[in-house]
Formats: structure tokens, C-alpha cells, sequence
């Protein structure tokens, strides 16, 4: 299995390559998800789901190739696209640390960027979502010159801001999520939370996009395992003191490379039910 050794404490983050080609993509996932929650876009980018063979989690001489910019003109496109997704610390089959104090936004960054080195990637194209844009953030601040693109998916500059205000809704999907026991009941909140109902309940042949998915969702949460209350608070703590400061947005704005924030506002009532 691929493994990245992190800083002297032993620390070692999970990851998975796809695909092969000078174009590098860095994903990094949210709060209490593992790397296979980006398996849409792993399959958008090159054109497999399947993780490359590299067990021991060096790339082969030929992948070691120099990055090229967005305007490459066989980018996404002509698939020659390698895309890494890892597990942060504190979920799947990342290291879980006992103690808060080994978890922050910069903490996290700081993996990411030793796996960048062990990838042997000198810059890459970086998409965060949720903690993981807040993550990619911290990391586009600490080193600019490695970043070829920033995309933020529901990102914030920190604190309280990173969680949804406490009404009804947010306290009966919290709810749900704490007294889920098994994968199955696991995914079925995920579920709820990712989707619309309308979208889920789409028929794509003559089942449901909700009976695959949720299929696919208790497949990958079973081989990892239901995250620990240690990686659950861990990453929580991450998330409540995570900060921007105008230095960092600065270092940011002035990096040269391009960025992309998506943000939604609409949420269905029915995803709370």
C-alpha cells in the first residue's frame, strides 16, 4: 500500500495515484471523507477509477515528467492527467493521533506537501473541498511556487464561519451523522448531505442513483473502517481554528496562479428529514 511518512513522529498518509501524464492534480478531501469520495472526478480527470500499480508508492521513471500550465493543449482532455488523492490524518487508513494538538489546517498542509515531494512533483494543480479547501489553502499560502491553480470547493477563512448556523436542520443532520453505527447507516446520511433528493432518486437504468451510490459508499467506508472519535475531534479542531490571515490571502493573491472558488447556498428542506 502507498503510505507517506510524515515529519519524526511517525505519521504516515494514505494515498492513491490515477492515471499517468504530465498533468499533476492534488485532491484534497473534507471533514471525515476518505480519497474515494473523489472518485467522479478521479474518473472525469483520466478516465479510470482504477489506482495505478505502484504498491510501493514511488512513481516509475516515466512519470516523473515536468508539470505543464492549464493551457496545456492535451490537458484533461487528451487523459494525460495524474491525479492524487489521499486520506488526511485521522480517517481511513491515514494515522490517527490521540491528541487535538496534532491537528490543524497547517498541520494537514504540511502532509500534503511531504506527499507532493515523495510524489516528486514540483507543482501541481490543487482542488480542496469543504476542510480540504481550507487545507489547500493553507498550503497554497506556505508554498505558492508549487501551486499551478487553486480550486476551492465550500471554503471559508476560518473559525465559527466553517460551520453551518445552528437551526433545526443542522442539529437533525448532526444528529444523524453522531448515532450512525454501521457503513450502511454511515452512507445514508452522507447520502443525504451530498445530494439532493431529486438527484438521488434519478433512475439511471432501472435503479436508482441512490441505490448505486450508497452501494458504492458502504463498499468504501467498509474497507477502511467508521472513522474514530480521536480523527472525528482531531479534525473538527482543525476546521473550528482554522484561519486565514491577510498575509496568507496576500501570498495568495500575488502567486500569479489562477483560482477557482465554488460555493453553493441552496440546501432542499428534504435533506434534513
Amino acid at each position: 500500500m502507498p503510505y507517506c511518512e510524515v515529519g519524526d513522529d511517525g505519521i504516515r498518509i494514505f494515498y492513491r495515484t490515477y492515471g499517468r501524464g504530465p498533468v499533476k492534480v492534488l485532491l484534497i478531501i473534507g471533514l471525515a471523507a476518505t480519497h474515494d469520495s473523489w472518485g467522479p472526478q478521479i474518473r472525469g480527470l483520466t478516465g479510470t477509477d482504477k489506482p495505478n500499480d505502484d504498491a510501493d508508492g514511488f512513481l516509475a521513471p516515466d512519470d516523473r515528467i515536468s508539470d505543464c500550465g492549464a493551457g496545456d493543449e492535451d490537458g484533461c482532455g487528451g487523459r494525460r492527467v495524474q491525479v492524487c488523492a489521499f486520506d488526511n490524518r485521522g480517517v481511513g487508513r491515514s494515522s490517527v493521533p490521540a491528541e487535538k494538538s496534532e491537528y490543524s489546517t497547517k498541520i494537514m498542509a504540511r502532509d500534503a506537501i511531504a506527499l507532493l515531494d515523495q510524489l516528486g512533483w514540483e507543482r501541481a494543480h490543487v482542488f480542496g473541498h469543504s476542510m480540504g479547501a481550507m487545507i489547500a489553502c493553507k498550503l497554497a499560502a506556505m508554498v505558492p511556487q508549487r501551486v499551478l491553480s487553486l480550486a476551492l470547493l465550500n471554503v471559508t477563512g476560518g473559525g465559527f464561519e466553517c460551520f453551518p448556523r445552528f437551526d433545526r436542520q443542522t442539529i437533525s443532520i448532526a444528529i444523524r451523522f453522531l448515532r450512525a453505527k454501521t457503513p450502511e447507516e454511515r452512507a445514508a446520511v452522507d447520502l443525504d448531505t451530498h445530494y439532493t433528493k431529486e438527484y438521488l432518486e434519478e433512475y439511471v437504468g432501472s435503479i436508482t442513483r441512490r441505490q448505486i451510490l450508497h452501494e458504492e459508499y458502504v463498499k468504501a467506508i467498509s474497507a477502511t473502517g467508521m472513522q474514530s472519535s480521536f480523527g472525528f475531534d482531531g479534525q473538527i479542531n482543525a476546521c473550528w481554528n482554522h484561519s486565514m490571515s491577510e498575509s496568507d490571502i496576500q501570498l495568495i493573491r500575488s502567486a500569479g496562479f489562477l483560482v477557482s472558488i465554488i460555493h453553493g447556498r441552496y440546501i432542499p428542506d428534504q435533506i434534513w428529514k
